[in-house]
């Protein structure tokens, strides 16, 4: 039977949404950051989008924001020239790490003892977060301004992308491995630690390469310009989003399209699954975050399969379920649950 997708809608940001990302499984389930133009990035629950918190203090557009694994800290990098650590439980802001340009991207190792960042000056550095007070490592070699940087192989090297190259790095050593050139700007990366998968996105282009010797493993070409693309935890399905407002999925063996809809009333920045690939999340030009079912019909979350009575010719549809009410309308705006500020900590 035909089923229709039926996204949640996460409003609550006044820009565009440029960056999103989860975390991994815990005990409370998962969580889900978003970077925003307006300067204020949220924390949601991740398999419903209910908002838990806006962090308070950036005074310039937020380009990048992160979660550690177990969702304990948060980091963001921003238009002000800084980039901050924030306690992800509490709101507290933690530590403001002071660079001289505009800061784009975050990345905590996997122990969240270390940060990495980038950004218009175009050097990659390393803070250790137990020591606040020192300089960090820098990494000279990007020939313009740093859009991702990514720690891989269980943090012993880097990934960053700039506005035409990919560059992987050597923790230890802090020297080049080696690089990938584009003919047209990297508009994403993302880093698949299960397999070593690098998934970078460039003009209609979605390539796969190894994230250890950067070796080009497949690609596919999509109808339009592509500005995020996301490989599911299993490696089954891929989803992207871009200039035409649309979200595609695509079997990541085959490369066939599986779907394709509207997905929003901008252009989408950015696209990731869940770390349970039960959903994705889109961030748009519109200002709002979007959830998506990766198997439509599913009751899981806030979705709930109702099948229409038989012969009467409707399509089956995921309904809404919120306590007690059986609303069918998608757009939501979730109950504060608390809000926090490290000006009122």
């Amino acid at each position: 039977m035909a089923m229709r997708q039926t996204p949640l809608t996460c409003s609550g940001h006044t820009r565009p949404v440029v960056d999103l990302a989860f975390s991994g499984i815990t005990p409370y389930g998962y969580f889900l950051i978003s970077a925003c133009k307006d300067g204020k990035p949220m924390l949601r629950q991740g398999d419903t989008g209910d908002w838990i918190g806006t962090f308070l203090g950036h005074k310039g557009a937020v380009w990048g924001a992160t979660l550690n694994k177990d969702a304990t800290k948060a980091a963001t990098a921003a238009a002000d020239f800084t980039a901050k650590v924030w306690d992800a439980v509490s709101g507290d802001e933690l530590m403001t790490l002071a660079h001289k340009h505009i800061v784009k991207t975050v990345d905590f190792t996997q122990d969240s003892n270390y940060l990495l960042t980038g950004g218009q000056d175009k050097l990659l550095r390393i803070y250790d977060l137990n020591k606040p007070e020192a300089e960090p490592k820098e990494i000279s070699g990007h020939t313009s301004g740093i859009k991702k940087a990514l720690w891989c192989s269980e943090d012993k090297q880097i990934l960053s992308a700039d506005d035409k190259t990919v560059r992987l790095w050597d923790h230890a050593t802090m020297t080049e491995v080696k690089s990938l050139n584009f003919n047209m700007s990297v508009s994403s990366m993302e880093y698949i630690p299960e397999g070593e998968i690098l998934v970078i996105t460039y003009g209609r282009s979605i390539a796969f390469h190894s994230a250890v010797s950067l070796e080009p493993i497949k690609s596919f070409e999509a109808p339009a310009t592509i500005n995020s693309a996301s490989l599911h935890p299993e490696k089954e399905f891929l989803v992207a989003g871009g200039e035409d407002f649309k979200l595609y999925k695509y079997d990541y063996n085959s490369g066939e399209e599986l779907e394709s809809y509207k997905g929003h009333f901008g252009p989408i920045h950015c696209v990731r699954f869940s770390p349970d690939g039960e959903l994705y999340a889109s961030g748009s030009e519109d200002g709002t975050l979007r959830l998506w079912q990766t198997v439509v019909g599913k009751t899981y979350g806030l979705w709930k399969c109702v099948l229409p009575e038989e012969d009467s010719g409707e399509l089956a549809k995921p309904k809404i379920g919120f306590p007690e009410t059986a609303e069918e309308d998608v757009m939501f705006s979730s109950i504060s649950i608390f809000s926090f500020s490290p000006q009122h900590a």
